[in-house]
C-alpha cells in the first residue's frame, strides 16, 4: 500500500500516552499534552555524545526541536550501515539547519561495544557532519529509550535479536507535539521532505509563498 506523508503520521505516530499522576489530578492540576507525551516517551536519561560529552535526553536532545531519531549498532551486518549511508544524503538535503533547528539521533542498541570512540569512528567513515550525535550509555537506559519511543517488534523473539531491530526513523517537531516515522531506506529525498514536514508555521508559510 503506498503511503503518503500524512498516512504515516497517522500509522506511526505517537501512541496516545496516559495522563501523569492520574489518581492525584485533583492536587497536581491539568496536565498538558504536551507534558504526557514527554513522560511516556521522552524519560530524561543520561547519554553520551561520540564526543565524550554527557546528556539529556529530553532536555539537552529532544526538548524544543525538530529531532530525527534511529537505533543502530556500529557492529550491525544488517541494515544500519545502508540506513546511516541513507541518513548522510538526507542530512545533506536539509543543509545548516542540521545543528541549528533540527537535529539528528542516532541510539546504540549495543552500548557495551560502542564506546564514544567506536561511533566518533563509525560516524566519521561515514561522512556525518555536525547537527547528528551518535549515542551510548547504560543498557538499561538505551532499552527504556528504545521501548518508550516505540522502536519495538510485537514478535518477542524477533524483538531480542539487534540484528532485526527495526530500521525506522523517527521524526517529530517536540513543542508542536507533531511526530511521525517512515522507514530509514526509503528515498532519501522522501524522507527530508517528511522531515520537513513537521516544520515551523512560520517556514510551511514562507514555502505557500514561494510556490
Amino acid at each position: 500500500m503506498m503511503m503518503n506523508r500524512r498516512n504515516l503520521f497517522s500509522a506511526f505516530a505517537l501512541p496516545g500516552a496516559a495522563t501523569r499522576g492520574e489518581g492525584n489530578r485533583h492536587l497536581a492540576g491539568p496536565v498538558s499534552s504536551r507534558d504526557r507525551i514527554r513522560d511516556r516517551h521522552f524519560p530524561n536519561l543520561v547519554l553520551v555524545t561520540q564526543e565524550g560529552k554527557r546528556v539529556r535526553f529530553y532536555d539537552d536532545l529532544v526538548k524544543g526541536n525538530i529531532v530525527v531519531l534511529n537505533f543502530m549498532f556500529t557492529s550491525c551486518s544488517g541494515v544500519c550501515p545502508a540506513i546511516t549511508s541513507n541518513l548522510v544524503r538526507v542530512q545533506k538535503m536539509l543543509g545548516p539547519r542540521v545543528g541549528r533547528d533540527i537535529f539528528m539521533y542516532s541510539i546504540s542498541l549495543d552500548p557495551a561495544h560502542d564506546t564514544p570512540r567506536v561511533l566518533r569512528q563509525f560516524a566519521g567513515d561515514h561522512g556525518v557532519g555536525p547537527g547528528w550525535y551518535f549515542l551510548t550509555g547504560r543498557r538499561a537506559d538505551t532499552e527504556t529509550l528504545r521501548r518508550r519511543l516505540g522502536f519495538t517488534d510485537p514478535d518477542p523473539n524477533v524483538d531480542r535479536d539487534r540484528e532485526q531491530h527495526i530500521g525506522n526513523v523517527r521524526y517529530g517537531n517536540e513543542p508542536l507535539e507533531q511526530w511521525a516515522a517512515c522507514p530509514g531506506l526509503a528515498r532519501a529525498e522522501f524522507i527530508a521532505e517528511s522531515i520537513l514536514w513537521v516544520d515551523w508555521p512560520e517556514n510551511r508559510r514562507g514555502k505557500a509563498s514561494q510556490a
